[in-house]
This record gives structure tokens, sequence and C-alpha cells, in this order.
């Protein structure tokens, strides 16, 4: 049954970057090394961060990205560090290329799920997204890993340029044999903000139309589909996940961002130095989160308004949901 995940008050959600290199040129990276750094971090630093962000009274979800987070050498002592801590979920979110031989290093106990990156039911969509020879080896990857024992997921940043693909997909994610499949809007940030890429985002009848009953056909074949909602009716409640929930986006230069949204900006609500935990001074993400508007997420209004409608009045036709409110479709056979 689809239902609306609610935002998470008993758990701490760990979206860590633990670097920003990456062996590929995505053209929707939102990847911004003036923003984020570019250091590698170091086994010693991020075990000492990751220990600042855990609650002995709620679960912790880790979540290890990059830049390409199989790049970084010691990304199994940094799995085995933050189990032994006592992280309760642990994730990779790889585009499959899986360096280091990290698939022979750790073991589905060590790791809750591979979350790998495919932008393209064939290759020629993907790849002119990713690049050349992404697909095949991404594929490659995800086989790999569910032959191992991996549980897997597969991530899809929907967007005017591979968007018509995504009718293909339920039968290549039941052929892959994932566990669970995600459905991302693409965020106008990073490369996608580029001058002249303002064509990108899926106009909401699009979206209302398709996403919905795609979740149901993957569902359908026992796989578990998340997307996020975007799109709520002007009389709908809106809710900040930055308000009431327990997320936090980590960089390499230290800045810990509440929202997603805000990364493109020096708007991080949180900063790592010396080994701590501070607030930064206003203004940042935290004040804007306190704010109603008739559209509803201030931080879309501001930074990706494209995906907004009005009245001839100048009213909002809808509102644009939290980007972290997500909808569940659970696999029917599972």
């Amino acid at each position: 049954m689809n239902k609306t995940v609610a935002f998470s008050k008993n758990s701490v959600n760990v979206f860590f970057h633990i670097l920003t290199q990456c062996n590929l040129n995505c053209r929707h990276c939102y990847i911004n090394p003036a923003q984020h750094g570019s250091e590698t971090l170091s086994l010693e630093t991020i075990t000492g961060w990751l220990r600042i962000f855990l609650d002995a009274h709620r679960q912790g979800n880790l979540i290890l990205l990059g830049g390409e987070p199989t790049l970084h050498p010691q990304l199994d002592r940094v799995i085995f560090a933050a189990r032994k801590m006592g992280y309760d979920s642990i994730t990779i979110d790889t585009n499959g290329y899986l360096f280091h031989d990290i698939l022979t290093r750790v073991t589905p106990s060590d790791v809750d799920f591979i979350s790998f990156s495919l932008d393209g039911a064939t290759a020629e969509t993907n790849d002119a997204i990713r690049g050349k020879g992404c697909y095949d080896t991404c594929l490659a990857g995800i086989r790999a890993a569910v032959c191992r024992g991996f549980k897997t997921s597969l991530i899809y940043t929907v967007s005017s340029e591979n968007i018509g693909e995504l009718e293909m997909m339920p039968a290549l994610l039941e052929d892959l044999g994932v566990n669970r499949f995600f459905i991302q809007v693409i965020g106008i940030r990073g490369k996608s903000a580029a001058p002249g890429r303002d064509h990108l985002q899926v106009d909401r009848q699009t979206w209302l139309d398709l996403i919905p009953r795609i979740a149901e056909r993957v569902a359908e074949s026992g796989i578990t589909v998340t997307y996020p909602k975007v799109f709520l009716a002007p009389e709908a409640r809106f809710e900040c996940a930055g308000r009431v929930a327990e997320n936090f986006f980590i960089f390499p230069n230290g800045r810990v961002y509440r929202c997603p949204l805000c990364e493109d900006y020096p708007l991080h609500s949180l900063i790592i130095e010396n080994g701590g935990l501070y607030e930064t001074r206003p203004i940042n993400e935290r004040d804007l989160f306190s704010l109603d508007i008739p559209e509803g997420c201030v931080m879309n209004k501001l930074v990706q308004p494209g995906n907004l409608s009005y009245s001839e009045e100048g009213i909002p036709q809808y509102k644009i949901a939290c980007c972290l409110l997500k909808e569940e479709v659970s696999g029917k056979s599972a």
C-alpha cells in the first residue's frame, strides 16, 4: 500500500560525504568543491566525526557518500568502525565502479545496503548523463553485489533528460534482482544550476501522472519503491524536516547542513571545528526553516522556483513539499 513516510523523530540519519573526489563527471552532479571542500578525510577524522552524531537513545543510520565513496582506500575500515561504535544501519551510495575491491573487503553483515546510481534504462541515455561505459559498469556492479548476497537498491534521478525511459525500468529492476528502487527528483544545484539548464525539472502533471504508476508497477515484482512527494495541494499542511527531524549532511570541509537544497550556499547551520560540533551564526538555513510561506518549502522558492506555478492573481496553485518527505510503495510479493 502506498504510504507517506513521516519524518522520523526516533532516528538520526547521517549522510556523510567522506570525500568529494569522483571518477565520473555527471551532468547533474551536486558536489561543489568550493562549498564542500576537496579533501579526502582520514580514517581518524571520519571516525571522530561519526562519534559526534551518535545518540544512545535513537537509531543511527549512516549513508556513506562522495564523490565516489569506494575511492576511499579505507572505506572498509570506516564501515567496521561505524558498526562497532553503534550505527544501526550502514549504506554505501556508489556509481557502481566499486573501487578497492570493496565487495571482497566487507560482507552483507557489515553493510545493510549498497545503493547504485543509474540514470537511464539504456546505455545511450544513462551514459549521456553519467559518462561513457557507466551503464554497463553499474549493471555489472549490481549483479556482482547481488551474487555475493548484498542487499541492493537503485537510485534513478528523474529529469527531462531521462524521464522517457522510466517506463522501461520495471523490467530492468526485476532482471537485476535489486531490493529497493529510489526515484529522486533532480535538484537545481551544483551542475544542474548552471546557466542554460533550467529545463531539467519535470512538470507537476507529468510527475503526478507517471511516478506513482511506475512505482506501483515496480512494486508488483516485490521491490519496495520510495520517491519524494514533491507536490502538495494548496490546502495541505506543509512540514519541514529541518524543524523536527535529525538529518545531517556532512562534507569534508566540516560543513553540516540540515537541508540538502542549501548545499550550494554557505547556509549550513552547523560546523565541525576542532573535533566539536557548533552552531553557525545567522543567517543560515535554520532561520529559513522557521518561515511559513504559501509556496511551502522556503528553500525551493529561493533556489529552484521553476517547479512552482501561480494563478493570474499571483496565488500559488500548489505547494512544494519538503524534499525529504517520501512516499513508499511496499513490494507486493515481499
